[in-house]
């Protein structure tokens, strides 16, 4: 559950020591998430529970509530214990604790009350999303690493795309250096990857590449949101937990409005129990 950095997340671009942290960072981070998504259960959810509550630290970090040690506890503990219930299969009882730790945020919440819980809420839903598109056995694999893939291939194709065309910028008070031909060309970039990955699984080629293009929508949308919120609150990086690559949410931003869209995509066409095939299977 990382992404490569381009210039179509709105930074600038790296150099130096800095680019070969981020090299090495992706090299090893990379594989790690796909050997984790392939092995599903227990494994992956595992993952995306630690990174959830790692996603939930760092925006009460940005919005200025992370001293209060109440709000950071309670919302990591309900992820942590929502994270056990996925890992056993009680969805139900996931979402309930879910909600229960909601409840306690909101009303913990001393300071930015609202910023807090749309933190929780932001996080809560990337962990539930990134369950249940891998949750498919058959096609669970196939769906979480086309959104994979496409996340990569936007951030990547808008980081060629934008060092070598430049021109007008696409929300410059939001992310200055994000413009119209990165965002053109992260799209094509998962125009591409979606294509190459529906002829390897179980999926026609062309409603799989409509799948990617709207999630690398998505996944734009999700990378100028996280850059909104940091420009109100005035951060430049979540943190400095990846090295050379800043923290979870500078690096998953996108990745998060493409799982849940994914999941919410798949769970109306497959069913909580078939998310992976609704994505896949048209």
């Amino acid at each position: 559950m990382t992404e490569p950095e381009g210039a179509a997340s709105g930074k600038p671009a790296p150099s130096g020591r800095n680019l070969m942290q981020r090299i090495v960072a992706a090299a090893v981070l990379i594989p790690l998430a796909l050997a984790l998504a392939y092995a599903g259960g227990a494994a992956w959810t595992a993952l995306v529970t630690v990174v959830a509550i790692g996603l939930y630290i760092e925006w009460l970090m940005v919005v200025g509530e992370v001293k209060a040690l109440s709000v950071t506890v309670s919302g990591a503990v309900a992820l942590a214990l929502s994270g056990v219930c996925l890992a056993l299969g009680l969805v139900d009882f996931a979402v309930i604790v879910l909600g229960l730790g909601l409840v306690v945020v909101v009303v913990l919440a001393a300071g930015h009350r609202s910023w807090a819980a749309a933190g929780f809420l932001y996080t809560a839903a990337a962990e539930l999303a990134s369950f249940m598109v891998r949750f498919d056995q058959h096609y669970g694999w196939f769906a979480l690493v086309l959104v994979l893939l496409v996340v990569w291939a936007s951030d990547i194709g808008g980081y060629a795309a934008g060092r070598s065309v430049g021109g007008p910028k696409l929300a410059p008070r939001v992310s200055p250096n994000k413009t119209w031909a990165g965002a053109i060309g992260g799209f094509v970039g998962s125009l591409v990857v979606a294509a190459g990955w529906a002829a390897t699984g179980p999926g026609k080629i062309v409603p799989i590449m409509l799948i990617g293009a709207v999630l690398s929508v998505a996944s734009q949308l999700g990378d100028l949101f996280e850059s909104a919120v940091k420009r109100r609150f005035g951060v430049k990086d979540s943190s400095h937990i990846i090295p050379g690559h800043g923290g979870l949410l500078d690096r998953l931003d996108g990745y998060v409005a493409a799982i849940v869209l994914a999941a919410i995509l798949g769970l109306v066409r497959g069913g909580l129990d078939g998310v992976g095939r609704g994505l896949m299977v048209w």
